[in-house]
């Protein structure tokens, strides 16, 4: 099939041409593809300093800069998660990659709040675009092994938010700090489109009527089979609350970090900013298993949490790092166990759809709770709001684990 067969939902003449990948390099463009979205998507994180000091920005602007890129991601998943399902995995791959080009281009020229705000929203959707496409090619390449399926995802998405910071601090030392961050990354996005457009692509699993192509991308109203309904509730709130941790920590945290470490360095800054995600990345590649994982995980999550807020208010560098790192850790087990479930019990012709509405409540945790946190700290001041934040979602987190551990007992005790 050729790109434009793909976008007109349209079987191409010639199913035969290009270039017939090995699953292994399917697996490795589906992974390619939203890693390095989101690795554009945070290179601005350690950039936030830099760029109040040079616009004039608010903590509430940093935030609105951020959630923008949440609320673009979050509403185009709602309109368009199911889109891959019927112009094909790889389309939807294509005009993802195109659309992040564009919102790293004009993120990097920015020079208002509201310029940036549209970059950040560009790459909301590109990442929104990827999200569901790219779960959906994982569990379609591996069939008979779902658990590695969503190990890949989750590995592909946590890690390319914690490089991401990482990236942007090492590449704003360069000439135009920044700037660079984006050229090197818009190279790196662009190289990507050459397989994608090359790779032989499978079939839509679902193609449209011809007399009414276009109504399959219709938005769609959410819905979840009942089989799958309990798994699909557990995972969005887990993925909210974790969010929300990891919505701070690429927000408004790198401030927080610096005054922490009385720093400026803006490499160390992106390192810590992306350590939970990094641990959480790493976490799945771990082999833990037990109808007590999710609640150890959220309990672990929560007593991060509540020793984040402690590691900033006795200035202790080595706490801060040890709990970001356990937050990341708790994180990743807790979510990856129950992304499983819901990955396990939904038919493959909706797995997109789902897990794209799983993503959507999980981003809005970083979206909401994160503005709350900037419009606090503009009133009460960073202390207090970053004190309240902790205070919220570590208790939040630990009552999690309470009712997961409850639900764990009585599985157990009906056999």
């Amino acid at each position: 099939m050729t790109v434009f067969s793909e976008l007109r939902m349209r079987p191409a003449p010639a199913a035969a041409t290009g270039w017939d990948a090995s699953t292994m390099a399917r697996l490795v463009m589906a992974g390619a593809v939203i890693f390095v979205l989101l690795v554009g998507a945070n290179l601005a994180t350690p950039l936030y300093p830099l760029l109040q000091a040079q616009l004039g920005l608010s903590a509430l602007d940093v935030t609105a800069a951020f959630a923008s890129y949440v609320l673009a991601l979050v509403a185009t998943l709602m309109l368009a998660g199911h889109w891959s399902d019927h112009i094909g995995r790889r389309a939807a791959l294509l005009l993802a990659v195109v659309t992040g080009l564009a919102g790293g281009w004009v993120f990097a020229e920015a020079a208002t709040l509201a310029a940036l705000c549209a970059g950040r929203a560009l790459q909301g959707i590109a990442v929104a675009l990827a999200t569901g496409a790219s779960a959906a090619a994982l569990r379609e390449l591996l069939p008979s092994r779902p658990e590695w399926a969503s190990r890949f995802t989750l590995l592909a998405s946590a890690g390319g938010v914690a490089a991401g910071p990482v990236i942007g601090g090492l590449l704003s030392l360069l000439p135009g700090a920044t700037t660079a961050p984006y050229a090197v990354y818009s190279v790196v996005l662009a190289s990507l489109l050459v397989p994608l457009y090359l790779i032989r692509a499978r079939p839509a699993i679902m193609l449209p009527s011809r007399s009414r192509p276009l109504h399959v991308l219709a938005p769609r109203r959410p819905s979840v089979s009942q089989n799958a309904r309990g798994a699909f509730w557990l995972a969005s709130a887990v993925g909210f609350l974790s969010f929300a941790v990891f919505g701070f920590s690429l927000s408004l945290a790198p401030g927080y970090f610096a005054q922490v470490l009385e720093t400026e360095s803006r490499p160390l800054i992106g390192l810590l900013a992306g350590l939970p995600l990094g641990a959480s990345a790493l976490s799945q590649l771990l082999a833990v298993r037990g109808r007590y994982v999710v609640p150890a995980g959220l309990a672990v999550l929560g007593g991060s949490v509540f020793l984040l807020g402690a590691a900033g208010a006795w200035h202790s560098p080595l706490l801060l790092v040890l709990a970001a790192a356990a937050a990341g850790v708790g994180q990743g087990l807790a979510f990856r166990t129950v992304f499983n479930e819901v990955a396990a019990r939904v038919e493959p012709a909706r797995h997109a759809q789902i897990v794209s509405t799983v993503y959507v409540i999980t981003y809005l945790g970083s979206a909401a709770p994160v503005l709350g946190l900037g419009w606090a700290t503009g009133v009460f001041g960073q202390a207090a709001a970053v004190g309240g934040f902790v205070l919220v979602c570590g208790t939040a987190s630990l009552v999690l684990s309470a009712l997961t551990l409850a639900r764990a007992v009585r599985r157990r005790e009906n056999g």
